[in-house]
């Protein structure tokens, strides 16, 4: 990783390559995410702000702000995933850390919200590698592989 991961925003431009890099992950990460409504990894998705992570010039996943919620809240949560033959590579962390200061800096948030499934350690680490605390576990949280399933949650404030 001579230049660490960088992310940068998702355009249309990107959805061949993104839907290939899902189509690639898409036994891995199964047991991590929730279906996608209509199949596809649409990059524009109103209220959101999707980045491409983005190692030697390919895209090897992605990271993203939905839920956007302006106001006395100023919140957003977090998602991310990485290409099964990236992980252990840091990608997730980095790619973490620059999407905080994207959050905290030029958009102004001023809270983070992120949920992993109970099991997925790795993910729960690279959150509190980037200063998230552990806030609760939210029971039955997301429809994952046939399953309603209990996700602990994470926060980080901008102070």
């Amino acid at each position: 990783m001579a230049h660490g991961p960088r992310i940068r925003p998702l355009t249309a431009a990107d959805a061949d390559e993104l839907e290939a890099a899902r189509a690639a992950n898409e036994a891995f990460l199964a047991p991590f995410s929730p279906p996608r409504p209509d199949g596809s990894s649409a990059p524009e998705q109103p209220g959101a702000w999707r980045f491409a992570i983005v190692d030697d010039g390919a895209i090897v996943g992605t990271i993203s702000l939905t839920n956007v919620v302006r106001g006395a809240l100023q919140s957003a949560n977090v998602g991310y995933w990485v290409d099964k033959s990236h992980n252990g590579r840091g990608l997730a962390t980095a790619a973490v850390a620059e999407v905080v200061a994207i959050a905290f800096g030029e958009l102004g948030l001023h809270r983070l919200e992120a949920g992993t499934l109970v099991d997925n350690l790795a993910s729960q680490r690279v959150l509190e590698k980037n200063g998230f605390e552990r806030i609760g576990l939210a029971r039955r949280y997301l429809h994952i592989g046939g399953d309603w399933r209990d996700h602990v949650l994470f926060q980080r404030t901008a102070d």
